[in-house]
Order: structure tokens, then sequence, then C-alpha cells
């Protein structure tokens, strides 16, 4: 212990020694007051010195290029500063108030800010064409620096977007690779310990070079990218070019890996040396991963390169798996980054026979703390380059070049302004990737402070912490094998048990009847998923008089009684997890990933709901001297729970959690369509020990039991999620009374809608487009919240079409269970055709065009399947933009202004769900205010509502207003008591302890 005590404390000063230097040097080095560096620097500095100023610099960086007017450039030049406007120079505050109120001003503003970002792009993207790619790395090499080019593009939405990259990537190597071999020798910039290297270095991103990369759909993946990715290689290869593969974000690492695995061991590039893999220490599985290259490239005989840094996705990683409820497998702060990056920088040198480092480092510090030990180690100076960003670290490059070392400039590619677009926006996606625009621009920065230890001081970093009594269910990581492995077991299991019959359950008997429900695989309906019973209308009857005779006992049992049977529910799921998935994916269609979050959700109902009773059930105190008051609640009734396939498991499992365990006993009726998996439910309910008689299981057809039930006047409350047809005869019935009654009926409806997401003119569309085809598509548009509209302005329309009609024709149509689906059948036959009528009934002369079709192909044979279709010109009072639409029918509506496009959202009798994508902060204000939904998403999925977080519930004709898994939802299920007692007897008041008065 004491020797490594030693090593740390030797490379510790060794790292104050090299840093010191590199700090006196550049400071030394700082541009004069008369270039136009010094005077970029200095704004540079100024506003990334100030996080909320930066925030809004790069947020105005990253919609500059889709402003086309000098009047769209002041006005989000006014939004976005005003929300930082005391951190503005006086200067600046009056500019922007005078730019506003007067055009010339504003046009000479507007020409300023695009004169100004041009020139930033000129210094930060080496340039879009092979020749201005070339001047710029000949430029950098006469600096005696290294050019490696990286070509930076949006997400890739279509296979032809996937053929783009692909072509890029070889155009730069066919195009640039004679030239860079005319350059002029230089010996440290064209070997390494070993001998030569290549001097063209491109950058590579594998899931660029496929529109369906998935982990889910592993094989799939692989082989398309392995189709692309093999000709880059090859071409590398004959061209000695050098290639280096980005890191992917968290759930594609593992296939990533595994592609570059196999194609690195095959036969063709087993040799191939001329590699590096980028390894992101701000993962906290960087160490296993860095373990794991070392073992494999032994084992492959043939060292390669490792490229490492401190990672691109470090905040939109964190984000991204709480918004999943996954673990956090991502440093919280850029502290905790930082020692990850020095640690692994010792493994990396420690083992640079085999793995050659490459250190693409974002501190002062981390520079000299990796030099320092790769001096402990005694690494040839040659056997490691470091690697900078493109005109942002030319001083300190300069600087380590005089000093003997390699260094290689990563140059951005691509149209100037776009892809300094794209650069800004991966600098919002992560605030600790700062790089040396703080630390080497700005002349405040101390030394002592550039080379402090990581974790030597508090971090003064936000730390978002969840503590709170309900937990999220993780959402499957499939790109774990295990976990695919699962599934796939799961759904031959479950198809191994086809063909079985279920019976009813009443008073906890079950019981059989004289007819029976079939369900059919809706991604095959040749094949019958299962039989289950069909109640009568005298067995509705038996079901409600058993949960009636149950009530009083399970209304009277402690409330922490029956919150331990919903968690015992939950427990059951989250055991039978995979298996309930493949039914899901099987009775109804749901893919991989939607059937997962509808098991995970039906957990997150039971345990959200058995915590906020918990909370009810703590009567609200408001005392007086001499009197007692308490408010508080006990349960309806008897509840009528009415599931609809749209949500087979999800929903009528929250349904029925939020009935008992408010003390409601339960008679519960699935759609006809998903009655195998209700039946599996209610395997769980029984298995969970609930006591016989609080839940009746009764499937059947609806227009034969419904009317019994909801007519019953035993019946207090029905609990219905379905169509807006059924919804509203439900209500009629239930709002009839009769004599027999002793109390007047709730009805808890969630029905459906005609759900719109509008685009303004400054969208993201590489956000928006994925996003509404998800919205659109998944489930094959059949999701309460599926988006059925698109409400587009003017301006963007045409370009937001075309993206739309491109990356819907990648997506791959299939069976559900079929792990490369992206598009399953509809529910069942009828559906398919009303999908198909609607579609036909477009009217040409009305200037209705289809501008995409989806191709069935062999799937419109086996099962039901519904094309995905993609129609324009839709006018805002017609049938696709008024009637409630279940299928992949997408609607596109053209709009000049936002005042006409929230009159169209807002034109139908539906307020369900909707969404906005824009990067004007007043349009968002707006939104929050003019769009009257219950559910309202601000750039992000409309459809991917999670408990407790995005209550999920409509108004006007798409529900009573109760949002399921929100704070108030199961108030619906209660009726509110109170109970006043007057506690003196003839003036004298008994002595007791008081407890402090609860608020209300």
């Amino acid at each position: 212990m004491a020797k490594r005590a030693r090593i740390e404390d030797r490379v510790e000063a060794r790292t104050r020694e090299i840093g010191e230097v590199l700090f006196d040097r550049l400071q030394s080095r700082a541009p004069s007051i008369f270039h136009t560096r010094w005077w970029e620097d200095r704004l540079i500095g100024w506003a990334t010195e100030d996080e909320a100023v930066k925030v809004q610099l790069l947020r105005l960086i990253d919609v500059l290029p889709v402003l086309r007017d000098h009047t769209a450039i002041a006005e989000h030049l006014e939004e976005y500063y005003q929300q930082v406007r005391e951190h503005l120079p006086l200067a600046a505050r009056v500019g922007l108030d005078l730019s506003t109120s007067n055009s010339i001003l504003s046009r000479a503003l507007a020409y300023n800010t695009r004169t100004n970002a041009a020139r930033m792009a000129r210094r930060f993207v080496a340039g879009n064409q092979p020749a201005e790619v070339l001047q710029s790395a000949r430029q950098l090499r006469r600096q005696g620096l290294s050019a490696g080019f990286q070509t930076v593009t949006g997400p890739t939405l279509s296979e032809a977007d996937a053929d783009q990259y692909q072509q890029a990537c070889l155009k730069l190597i066919e195009s640039c690779s004679d030239a860079v071999e005319e350059w002029p020798a230089n010996t440290v910039l064209d070997n390494n310990h070993v001998g030569p290297i290549p001097r063209l270095h491109i950058t590579v991103r594998l899931s660029r070079l496929d529109a369906r990369f998935s982990p889910i759909d592993f094989d799939g993946s692989r082989k398309r990218v392995l189709k692309r990715l093999k000709p880059i290689l090859q071409a590398a290869g004959d061209h000695h070019a050098f290639v280096q593969f980005e890191a992917e974000r968290q759930p594609h690492k593992s296939l990533a890996g595994d592609i570059l695995r196999e194609l690195l061991s095959g036969k063709a590039f087993r040799s191939f040396s001329d590699v590096g893999l980028t390894v992101e220490t701000s993962s906290l599985q960087c160490e296993a991963e860095l373990k794991g290259i070392l073992a494999w490239v032994k084992k492959r005989k043939a060292p390669l390169s490792v490229v490492l840094t401190h990672g691109r996705f470090q905040d939109s990683e964190r984000r991204r798996v709480q918004a999943r409820a996954q673990a956090d497998d991502v440093c919280r702060t850029g502290d905790e980054a930082d020692t990850a990056f020095e640690s692994q920088c010792r493994f990396l040198m420690k083992n640079a026979e085999w793995l050659h480092p490459i250190l693409a480092a974002r501190s002062i510090r981390g520079v000299a703390h990796a030099l320092a030990w790769a001096s402990e180690y005694d690494v040839p100076e040659a056997a490691t380059e470091i690697q900078l960003m493109f005109g942002a670290e030319d001083r300190l490059a300069q600087l380590l070049t005089e000093s003997g070392r390699r260094v290689r400039i990563v140059c951005p590619v691509g149209p100037n302004m776009i892809t300094l677009s794209r650069l800004a926006r991966h600098q919002l996606e992560n605030r600790h990737d700062a790089t040396y625009l703080q630390s080497t621009i700005s002349e405040s920065t101390s030394v002592e402070t550039l080379l402090m230890k990581p974790g030597s001081q508090p971090d003064d970093e936000s730390v978002d912490q969840e503590i709170e009594s309900f937990v999220h269910e993780p959402r499957t990581d499939f790109s774990v094998a295990e976990h695919r492995e699962a599934m796939t077991q799961a759904l031959v299991d479950a198809k191994d048990e086809f063909g079985q019959t279920y019976p009813l359950v009443i008073d906890g008997k079950s019981s059989e009847s004289r007819s029976t429900v079939s369900s059919r695989n809706p991604s095959a309906t040749k094949e019958i998923v299962g039989h289950v019973a069909a109640a009568s209308a005298d067995q509705a009857a038996d079901a409600v008089e058993g949960a009636k005779r149950t009530f009083t006992q399970w209304a009277t049992s402690e409330t922490s009684n029956r919150c331990e049977y919903v968690e015992l529910i939950a427990a059951e799921i989250r055991e039978r997890r995979f298996e309930l998935a493949a039914w899901v994916c099987l009775e109804v269609g749901m893919t991989w990933e939607d059937a997962d979050a509808e098991v995970a959700t039906a957990i997150d109902y039971c345990m959200f709901y058995a915590t906020q009773m918990r909370e009810l059930d703590v009567p609200q105190e408001y005392d007086l001297s001499g009197e007692e008051n308490r408010y508080s609640y006990r349960p309806c009734g008897v509840a009528v729970v009415i599931g609809s396939w749209r949500s087979p498991l999800a929903s009528l499992t929250g349904m029925l959690a939020a009935a008992i365990v408010t003390g409601n006993t339960v008679v519960l009726k699935p759609a006809e369509q998903s009655s195998v998996i209700a039946a599996r439910l209610m395997s769980v309910i029984r298995n969970a020990g609930v006591p016989d008689g609080v839940v009746n299981f009764l499937p059947g057809i609806g227009e034969d039991i419904c009317p019994e039930l909801v007519g019953s006047p035993d019946v207090q409350l029905i609990c219905f999620n379905g169509n807006y047809e059924s919804g509203t005869e439900i209500n009629r019935l239930a709002a009839e009374t009769d004599h027999r009654q002793n109390s007047i009926r709730r009805v808890i409806a969630e029905l459906g809608g005609n759900n719109a997401i509008i685009v303004d003119k400054d969208a993201d569309l590489d956000d928006a487009v994925p996003d509404i085809l998800a919205c659109a598509f998944g489930f094959a548009g059949q999701k309460a919240a599926s988006c059925s509209r698109v409400i587009v302005l003017e301006s963007i329309a045409d370009e937001l079409i075309e993206r739309l009609t491109d990356a819907a024709g990648s997506l791959q149509i299939g069976a559900a269970d079929d792990p490369a689906t992206q598009i399953g059948p509809v529910i069942d036959d009828d559906a398919a055709k009303t999908v198909s009528q609607l579609v036909k009934s477009a009217d040409v002369d009305a200037e209705e065009e289809i501008v995409f079709s989806g191709k069935l192909g062999k799937a419109a044979k086996e099962g039901s399947y519904a094309s995905p279709v993609i129609i324009t010109g839709i006018d805002p009072e017609s049938n696709f933009a008024q009637e409630e639409v279940s299928g992949p029918l997408l609607s596109v509506i053209r709009v000049r202004s936002l005042d006409d496009a929230f009159a169209a959202a807002n034109a139908t009798r539906f307020a369900l769900s909707g969404g906005v994508y824009s990067r004007s902060p007043s349009t968002l204000k707006r939104a929050r205010v003019e769009f009257q939904v219950g559910s309202l998403s601000l750039n992000r999925k409309i459809t991917d509502s999670m408990v407790q977080r995005q209550p999920f519930g409509g108004f006007r004709m798409s529900g009573t207003g109760a949002s399921s898994g929100g704070p108030d939802y199961l108030l619906h299920f209660l009726i509110p008591v109170n109970v006043s007692e007057n506690t003196t007897r003839r003036g004298i008041e008994p002595n007791k302890k008081r407890r402090p008065r609860k608020k209300a």
C-alpha cells in the first residue's frame, strides 16, 4: 500500500510540474489585443464563464440556421437573453431593447449576429467539401499538427441518411488520401513508437450507418451496419487511413462493441491495427470496458488504439436513464468523470504495448496527469497522441507540439452553420464538456484552480437526487443479452400455451360459461391465443352480488393491509415480467419495447397508489378548544372496471389497483381482444393472496353484460377506459336511476382523442421527426395518446414532410414478436378495414394527398395489418382532423401562424394529449396556456408518460378529467367524510396531549 501511495504522490508532483510549465507558457502566448482572435476569445470567455449566459448563447447558435429573417433573429435574441438580462452588460441590454422596436436596428443586429456566427463557424468547423477540409488540414500540418476528420451529421432516420453517411466517410478517404501522401514528411506526426502511421485519420459513428440501429434488433442491426462498414474499413486499408470509432450512447454501446469485435476478429481485418476505439470515462463501466478491450486485443494478437475521453453524453445519458428509471450508469458530476479519466490514464499507460493511448483530455490538468503517468511507466513519447478540438485549443496544441508531442486536431466536417449548430447542441447535452473555452481562454483562471486534483474540494455542481417513497420500475435494458434471451424464451413459452381456455372467477370460484371468446394473434390471425369464458347477464349479476357481499369486510380492513396486497400484486408482476410482456406482445401486437413499458407501468401504478393511499389514510385535523374535527375518506362500494385493449395490462391494473387499495371491491371486465392478458392478471391477483370476492373476473361480450353491470343498483362506481362511443353510452346508462339505488353512480372515463403535435417554424427537426413517427406509428397508432395530426407552420412544412416520408420508409413493418419490427399489426381485421376505408376517403379535389404509404408485403397475408400512411393537405375541419383515429394514419395540416396552429389544435371535441416542438420560449409559454389538452408535452414525445411524473388523462370528450397516475386520482374512488366531536362535558374539557394541528 505504501508503494502505491509513493507512486501516486510522485505522479501528482509530476502532474503539477508539467501543468505549471504548460500554464506559464500558455499565458505568455496569449494573442495580442490587436489580433481578431483576442476579441473572439474575450467574447467566448465572457459568455462561457457565466453558465446562464453560456446556455442561452448555445441555444441561439443551435437555432440560428433555421431563422430566416431579421425579425426572427431579433425575437429569439430577446427571448433567450431576457431570461439572463441581469447577467448582460449595460450596452447589450440597451442594444436589445432598441433593436426589438426598430426595424433598421433589428436588421443591423440580425446581420451582425449572422456575421459573428459565420466567423465562429469558420473557426470551429474545418469545412464541408474535401478541398476546404484539406486546406484546413494543410494549414494545421504547417504548424506541426495532425488533423482528424469528423463528419458531423444529424440522427440517421432513413436508409438514405445511412447511405449518405457511408458515402461521406468513403469520400473523405478516397478524395483526401492521395493529397495527404504528397505532403512533406514530418517524423513526429507520421510515426509512432512502432513505425509509420497513417496521415489520414477519420472518425466513424456506427449508429449513423443504420436507420434502425437498436439493441432489441441485435442481429439485424449488426448485419446492416457491417454491410455499410466493411467498405469503409476496406477503403481505409487500401488508402492507408486510420479509422477512429466514436463512442455510442449507453443503449447502443454493447451492440457497437459486438459489431467491432466481430469485424476486427474476422480474417479480413484481424491484423488491421490502424483503428481507434473511444472509451468515455463518464461511464461508470469504463474500467470494465477497458479491461474487456485489453483481453480481446490480446486474444486477437494485434494492438490497436484507445481514445480516452471524458464523454460527450454525460448529462444527456443521466437524463435518459432517469427517464427510463434505469440504474444510473453515469458519473453524477464533472469531478467524478475527471477522477475516472485520471484513473484510466494509468491503466492505458500501463498497457500501452497493446492499447496505444490517444488522450482527448478536457482540461490542462487532464493532459498533464496523463503525461505524468506516461513518464512513470516509461511510455515512449511517440506512443502517445493527444487530441484537441479544432479552433478551441490552438495555443495548447502549439505548446505540446513544440515539446515533441504528436497532437491531432479533431476537425468537424460539414456545412458551416449547420455543423456549428450541432456542435452547440452537443455542448447543451453535456454541461461538463466545457473544454478549454473556459480554462484556456479565461485570463482570470488561476493555475492553482486549473491543476486542482478532482474531488479536493466540495463539488458545487447541482446533482439531481430523487428522494421519495415511490420509485419507478426500470424499463428493461435490451442491450443486455440475458434480457433479450429471456424475452425470446418467454415468447416461445407463451406460444406453447396457446389455445387454453380461461374461466370466469366469481367470489373466488372459477366458473364456466355457455360460450367463449376466442382471442387471436393479430400478427398471425390463424393462431388462437386462447379461449376465454364469456359471461352471461346472470353471471354478471352474480359477480356484482359477490363483490357486494365482500365489500364491508374489505372496506373496513386496515388500509396498510390493502396497500400490502397491491404491492404483492406488483411483486408478482415483476416476477413474471417477461411472461406478461410476451402475452401483451402476442395478444394485442405491441412490440418488445412497448410491451415491456406496459408491464413496468402496471407495476408503477400498484406501487404509486399504495404510497398515495397511505398518505390519504392520515386524517386531516382541524381542532379547536373543546372540539375535534377529522376529515377522512371511505370507499364508494362496488366498482365495475372496464378495460381497453389499447392498454391491456397497465391501464387495467391501474384502475383495478386504485379501486381495491381505496377499499372498493371490483368486477373486472376486460376488452374482448385482450381477455387472455386479463386472465393472466387475474392469476397474478390470486397468487398475491387477495381475498375471494374482492376482485371478480368477468370477461365477455360488452353488449351482453355491460348494461347489466352499469345499470345494477348495487354498483356505485364505473371506471372505464376505451373509445368515445362506448364511454358516452356507459355514462348515459350510469346516469339513469331507479328506486333500488341508494347512491348516485360515479363514472371515471378515460376516452380517446385526435391528438395533435404542433411544429413551430424554429423547431429542431432532428428531434421532431423521429418523435412524431414514434407517436404516430408506435403500436400501429393505436395508443390513446397516439399522434394523428401534425400541425406545421408553412415555412417549414415542405422540409418536415420530406423528412417524415423519408424516415417512415425505413420503418420495419412486421410481426410484433419479431425484435426487428417497429410497426406491428392493428388489433384485428375490422380495425384494418376501418383504417383502409378512411384512407380511401381522401379527397383529391380538396388537395388531400397521400405522400406516403408503407408496403406490407407478406405481413398482410398473415395478420391484421394496416399500411402506415401520411396524408397532407388536410383541412382542420375535415373528418381526418375531427374524428378519433385508431391506426397508423398521420394527417398533416399546414398553417400560416401560431394563432392558426393553436386554433386548429383546439378545433376538435377531444382534449386528451398534445405536443409542441419549438425553440422559442414565447411559443412554449403560449402552449401552456392555449393548448387545451389534459397531457401536454413540449419538445418530447406525447406517448411517453410515466406514472407520477406525467399523469395521463383528458377532458371535453376525452374523459371525465381524472388523470391516472396523478396525485389526486385516488380521490375519484373515495368519498370524503368529516367527523366533528364536542369533547367537553358541562364545560370540562378532557386533559389530553394535543397533537400538532395539520394544515389543509
